[in-house]
């Protein structure tokens, strides 16, 4: 679709997978969704934008609830197909899930030279105090961006919501019922949306210099142990002894501590002896896992744990999918587990 009379340099894909950002209330007062032909109506400003806006969907809208490791990968597939066509490219997601699919599609899209932005809205398109509007249009903006010698801005998958971009494997969701739905975890805004865009670019990562891989495999059978006081053995063993399971996110107490009792670290014990990789993160929303600096942790790494560093658990479980995905020997399972990848960790 044409945005102006000048003609555009640059085009933009929008690929529509669901959530509130296309849903309007019908007769009854219920929120369902729309096509994005509605949307195009409904936001008459998106033909001021001087680039070429395509539309294209996953099929049937997704609720972010109902959203699969299946969905990511025909996600990562879409790009891959679409990738020559356009210079950058915006997903309009739910937000209940966002940042779970962020992180997926980060490791899944290896060497990434173009813009990805997930964003969405937490109030529907047809409603007048809408946040919608506001998200789509700074997000086009953002995946067209380019720096004075016409390379692209942001060569990452990332999360635009109501004035930040976020790295899309640093970003949570913490607010259901006020727009400022994300915080960027242990790790600057790559960009912030006031008047102008101001591009924070010593923290976005450089072009990548191989051409773009997409991996379309994940591992499923994993799981995320939450741990509390009062967790008791036959709960623990039910979690880590689920047939086929091949990998865990601990989310612990703190720097990464946990439970020093017996029937906990012999379950654990179990669990590694069987090849379940365990990924150590903390509870906490900032700060980082600092495994072996108390004696509540020591014990992790004398058993194999791996420290996870700063992670967000969001990108912790999507990071052990990928990892398990790649058949790699147990050893490069866990080195890889352990390095940066895509700037979801922190090494110091």
């Amino acid at each position: 679709m044409p945005a102006v009379e000048n003609r555009p340099q640059t085009s933009i894909l929008i690929i529509y997978t669901g959530g509130t950002v296309g849903m309007a209330y019908n007769k009854r007062g219920e929120l369902v969704p729309m096509n994005f032909e509605q949307i195009r109506k409904k936001m008459p400003e998106l033909r001021q934008l001087n680039m070429q806006v395509d539309v294209t969907n996953l099929g049937d809208p997704i609720d972010s609830s109902n959203v699969t490791a299946q969905d990511w990968l025909r996600l990562a597939a879409l790009i891959e197909e679409k990738y020559a066509q356009y210079d950058g490219f915006v997903v309009l997601h739910g937000t209940d899930t966002m940042a779970y699919s962020a992180a997926a599609l980060s490791f899944l899209l290896e060497n990434l030279g173009k813009t990805v932005v997930f964003t969405g809205a937490q109030v529907p398109v047809g409603r007048i105090r809408t946040d919608a509007r506001r998200n789509l249009v700074t997000a086009l903006e953002l995946a067209a961006a380019r720096h004075p010698a016409g390379t692209v801005r942001v060569p990452e998958v990332c999360l635009f919501f109501n004035d930040q971009l976020i790295r899309g494997n640093r970003a949570k969701k913490v607010e259901s019922q006020q727009y400022n739905a994300f915080r960027s975890e242990n790790y600057p805004p790559l960009a912030e949306a006031g008047i102008e865009l101001e591009f924070n670019d010593e923290q976005i990562r450089p072009l990548p210099a191989a051409p773009l891989t997409v991996h379309q495999q994940l591992e499923e059978n994993v799981t995320i142990v939450h741990l509390f006081p009062g967790l008791t053995e036959p709960m623990l063993r039910a979690q880590l002894e689920a047939p086929g399971l091949r990998g865990a996110v601990l989310l612990t107490y703190g720097a990464g501590n946990a439970p020093t009792a017996p029937w906990f670290l012999g379950t654990l014990r179990a669990a590694t002896g069987r090849g379940v990789l365990l990924l150590n993160v903390s509870q906490c929303e900032e700060g980082r896992v600092m495994q072996g600096r108390y004696e509540t942790s020591a014990y992790l790494t004398e058993m194999g744990v791996i420290g996870g560093a700063d992670i967000t658990v969001e990108a912790a479980i999507a990071k052990l999918m990928f990892v398990l995905s790649l058949n790699e020997k147990p050893d490069q399972l866990r080195h890889l587990l352990a390095q940066n990848l895509r700037g979801e960790i922190t090494i110091n």
